[in-house]
């Protein structure tokens, strides 16, 4: 193979195997090891050399994982660091500066740096482009002052993706600027908010007279927009287009339930019980070829779909599982105060899965935002018409 050639699957295969005779990952320091993992190219394959890839067809990366988890490789816990390893990593790839992806990427991959998404806020949750927070000029820097809200991690991350306004005077979409924000920088406040679960997940975060210096902006001044459409169509796919095994998840807890417990069944349920089966099925058959299609190039609206039908699958699985257990299923087990670090649905109580999966259908973009995307970026269907009160109906566009 030429050094400018991009490897196949033999090659990484071959590669892969060199880095474990290398470090043994029985005796190698699992830092250590996600360090060296991420040097020699066997991270993100498809990323760029340099920056934790070999510039390989994406779709060769369930290969290379499956190779390193068949050998005891230690994990880079993705279900902790999932908001850097969907959203900001592909983000700073596409926008970021060569001294930004070297600073940010290795220790991003690796987990020694967690991050969180300051996006939502109390008055602009759906509509993104009706942010408030604001970013003003202050000689080589700048000066944020804001309320970001609905901030998964945020008690944990060292970086935030960051949107902010930094011109009120032109139209919304085109006066936002992205910034990566250091968590521990004076003016960051992050407050825990409590949820129907009783565990407080997600945060609000204050932010007052914050510096940020230029050189931690992704992408230009009034780019924002662009930058952070590029961070929701890869969270979009992370959340609803996982790779999974047939029954994984939910599906699974309630398809085990079924049969270790016949005396619950009823014709009715059964019905239920089939369509959700084939509509999970479904979901992971579609998501499976979202993320073939991923190997042309970025994302795009399709993941929207699979995050709506995640969504919508979550609460009809989970409300399927109280009705099976009946009055056992009103009980919950647990109402303590904590503030975790991941979301676990299928090692939880029913009560837990049916309450939490209620917020399924808000983060990540709400179903009915996703339901638009879906209208009008892939069904193609003409977007939402406003008629002002003095125009006739003949005057309208046929």
């Amino acid at each position: 193979m030429s050094s400018t050639a991009s490897p196949d699957a033999d090659d990484l295969r071959e590669r892969v195997d060199a880095f474990l005779a290398e470090h043994d990952p029985a005796t190698t320091e699992p830092l250590e090891f996600l360090r060296a993992r991420f040097d020699a190219g066997l991270a993100w394959v498809h990323y760029p050399e340099g920056f934790g890839g070999l510039g390989a067809p994406r779709h060769l990366q369930s290969g290379v994982d499956k190779r390193f988890a068949a050998a005891g490789a230690p994990s880079n816990r993705p279900e902790r660091i999932g908001i850097g390893l969907g959203m900001a990593a592909p983000t700073v790839l596409a926008f970021g500066t060569e001294e930004q992806k070297r600073r940010f990427l290795r220790p991003l991959w690796t987990g020694e740096e967690v991050w969180c998404q300051l996006f939502s806020e109390p008055g602009a949750g759906s509509d993104l482009a009706a942010l408030g927070t604001r970013a003003v000029r202050d000689g080589d820097g700048w000066v944020v002052n804001g309320q970001k809200v609905w901030t998964s991690m945020a008690h944990e991350a060292r970086w935030a993706i960051l949107v902010t306004r930094t011109d009120p005077d032109v139209p919304k979409h085109k006066g936002m600027t992205y910034f990566v924000c250091d968590m521990t920088a004076p003016g960051v406040e992050v407050r825990p908010l409590r949820q129907i679960t009783g565990e407080a997940e997600f945060n609000e975060v204050f932010l007052t007279d914050v510096a940020i210096p230029d050189d931690q902006r992704l992408g230009e001044v009034g780019q924002g927009w662009q930058v952070s459409t590029t961070t929701l169509m890869n969270e979009r796919v992370a959340i609803g287009g996982a790779a999974v095994p047939r029954e994984y998840g939910m599906i699974g807890v309630v398809a085990g339930l079924w049969r270790d417990r016949p005396e619950l069944r009823t014709a009715g349920l059964h019905d239920q019980m089939m369509r959700l089966w084939v509509e999970a099925e479904a979901a992971r058959l579609t998501g499976q070829r979202l993320r073939q299609q991923l190997t042309a190039g970025q994302p795009g609206p399709e993941g929207s779909a699979a995050k709506l039908a995640f969504a919508k699958l979550n609460q009809e699985i989970s409300g399927l599982e109280l009705e099976l257990l009946g009055q056992d299923g009103l009980r919950y087990d647990d109402w303590t105060m904590r503030r975790p670090t991941e979301v676990d649905f299928t090692h939880r109580s029913p009560g837990y899965r049916y309450l939490r999966a209620k917020g399924n259908s808000i983060e990540g973009g709400t179903s009915e935002i996703l339901r638009n995307i879906i209208a009008e970026r892939v069904l193609g269907l003409p977007g939402e018409i406003r008629v002002d009160k003095d125009v006739a109906w003949k005057d309208l566009p046929k």
